[in-house]
């Protein structure tokens, strides 16, 4: 059984992973209005991911016999216009994300919390995977400028991004 300031603190995770797929969601409602398929459909595998990652520390909490308390989701506030601020936004976000899973860890450092601490470490390195995603993207998209051909390239390869859900090892 996990503490109550863990659980308390898994509980919040969820929310952020909600948070996060619904934040990609609208980027992705963006970009496809903006003529950016590919664009969209990264952003909407993105909120594919989140979601996932919300079910993963979801049955984490009920495999450890704590209680779940969802709470309301934030409703984004993004502003963006084109792709590079939509990516350059990821990348703030997954920055925020990144310090609350490192914060999970410091508390089940402190608790001594072996099983949490061993599940996060998924997190802690899918973190780190979703932060070099966003700079490879925007590092692309400065070097192809704001003039629509290398958009359009970037939009084309984007586009064949395809969702793969954790395996079940990783999972657990």
């Amino acid at each position: 059984m996990i503490s109550k300031e863990m659980t308390k603190a898994l509980n919040e995770q969820i929310n952020k992973e909600l948070y996060s797929a619904y934040l990609y969601l609208d980027l992705s409602a963006r970009a496809e209005r903006s003529g950016m398929p590919g664009v969209a459909n990264w952003f909407f595998i993105q909120n594919q991911e989140e979601l996932t990652h919300a079910q993963m520390f979801y049955k984490y909490v009920l495999r450890q016999g704590a209680t779940i308390e969802l709470a309301a989701i934030a409703k984004p506030a993004v502003k963006c216009k084109t792709a590079l601020e939509m990516f350059e936004k990821t990348l703030e976000h997954e920055r925020v994300v990144t310090a609350s899973i490192n914060n999970l860890v410091d508390i089940a450092v402190k608790e001594k919390d072996h099983a949490t601490e061993v599940s996060l470490q998924w997190f802690v390195n899918e973190q780190v995977e979703e932060e070099q995603n966003a700079c490879a993207i925007i590092d692309q998209l400065k070097l192809a400028g704001p003039n629509g051909g290398g958009l359009f390239m970037i939009d084309r390869e984007l586009a064949a991004r395809v969702f793969v859900p954790p395996t079940a090892a990783s999972a657990a």
